[in-house]
């Protein structure tokens, strides 16, 4: 517990502190933790005069524990990103890119240098840096990605690896939230997830489909953390699980800010890696039994051990399941019924008596899309929701036989998916799913 006098010097430093940075202590009752951090989160920034600024806030209740400033850059910057406690990238609206060292942030902002390394095309309107590895630009929406091998890099040898990831990255915030995971806000007020797993290969999940359009800087020090900068206030939120794409598990404080006001740095960064994310244990499914109950997870193995197994396709062929208990038909709809465990093989006509019609948005791992003229596939996962693209696993023909496809929902430039009418499909959710 902290001393009457300990606390009033505390105290007395925050004042300090929020005094010259504009910045004003809120007060409130802690909230939940939030997720497990090293220490407390640190984010840097530049103000409009260009010297760096550093704040220590509180992970486990949003409380700001300390801002210091340090010295002038030396020229105007444009993008930043931390690439470790003590040091930062910056870019300058020339298009060069600084390496700034700290020497300390402990009771003072105290610069050990600051390093050119690079003499043009830095160009980046936006740069974030995971914490793993992986640094992130944004610049006439393509996202851009770099590898930097030292943690103080001193030039091209050191960040390297450039690619183009996609087009499409039209975005208003942008920040790492782990190992090849970002998170940005729109200028229409969306919240988006990203999950790049290399060149034109990444998944998107919509977060919040409004709300965020006032956030004018987003930092994550990971762990499920964002902090988001909204008219001068630094808000905090926590997603309980930021592996799962959704956004309904986001709390908000909006009674309990970072800071009301005061945040008027030009540029804000987090260091990715201070706080990680730890999944809880899942509970063990109980395997199923034929015609019972079955968990997502196990639906899709039993559709992965097919797909390996590279079943051929036929109307009038039998194989047998991954139990090897029992056999189904191996065209498309004995494959969704041998990986549902359904108590016999269906037809593409008799699968919905067995399932529920569903919203196409509400596509689950395990679900399918059943269309009238004779196809049904198994849907795999998202992997952009907001654009309605997605991966399935079917029987598909006697040609092809067991594949794995992308699409779009409505179809794509062909307006079909798997080679049938997108508008013919219908998604269905076997009645005995459980989520596990």
């Amino acid at each position: 517990m902290l001393s009457s006098s300990l606390k009033r010097r505390l105290a007395a430093t925050l004042a300090v502190g929020a005094t010259t940075l504009g910045l004003v202590t809120v007060t409130s009752a802690p909230a939940q933790a939030a997720a497990i951090c090293g220490g407390n989160v640190s984010v840097y920034g530049t103000l409009p005069d260009g010297r760096l600024t550093y704040t220590a806030i509180a992970p486990n209740t949003g409380d700001r524990v300390k801002t210091l400033i340090g010295a002038n850059l030396g020229f105007t910057p444009k993008a930043m990103a931390t690439l470790n406690f003590n040091t930062v990238l910056v870019t300058s609206t020339a298009g060069e890119l600084y390496r700034v060292d700290i020497q300390t942030n402990d009771n003072a902002l105290v610069l050990a240098g600051v390093t050119k390394i690079w003499d043009g095309g830095w160009t980046f309107d936006k740069m974030t840096y995971d914490g793993a590895g992986h640094l992130y630009g944004t610049v006439a929406g393509q996202l851009h990605r770099y590898n930097v091998s030292q943690a103080k890099p001193s030039g091209p040898a050191h960040i390297a690896k450039h690619v183009v990831i996609d087009e499409g990255f039209v975005l208003k915030t942008l920040a790492a939230a782990g190992d090849d995971v970002l998170v940005a806000s729109t200028a229409d007020g969306r919240l988006l997830s990203y999950q790049i797993n290399g060149v034109g290969d990444w998944e998107s999940s919509q977060l919040k489909g409004s709300g965020w359009s006032a956030v004018d800087s987003l930092v994550s020090p990971g762990g499920g953390l964002y902090y988001g900068r909204t008219n001068g206030g630094m808000y905090w939120y926590h997603d309980a699980d930021p592996t799962d794409g959704k956004g309904d598990d986001i709390a908000y404080h909006p009674g309990d800010p970072v800071d009301a006001s005061g945040w008027t740095q030009s540029l804000l960064s987090a260091f990715a890696s201070d706080c990680t994310y730890q999944p809880p244990a899942p509970p063990t499914p109980t395997p199923s039994t034929k015609g019972g109950q079955i968990a997502r997870s196990e639906i899709m193995s039993r559709a992965v051990n097919w797909l390996n197994r590279d079943i051929p396709y036929s109307q009038s062929a039998y194989a047998s399941d991954p139990d090897g208990d029992h056999t189904y038909r191996t065209d498309c709809s004995g494959f969704v019924s041998m990986a549902w465990h359904a108590s016999t093989s269906y037809t593409t006509a008799s699968l919905p008596s067995v399932s529920t019609t569903i919203s196409k948005s509400d596509l689950q791992p395990g679900d399918a899309l059943n269309t009238s003229d004779g196809h049904v596939v198994l849907f795999e996962k998202w992997i952009d929701k907001g654009a309605g693209k997605f991966s399935y696993i079917h029987e598909s023909n006697p040609n092809d036989d067991m594949m794995r496809g992308q699409d779009y929902l409505n179809g794509g430039s062909d307006g079909r998916i798997a080679g049938h009418a997108a508008s013919g499909y219908v998604a269905l959710r076997y009645d005995k799913t459980v989520n596990g």
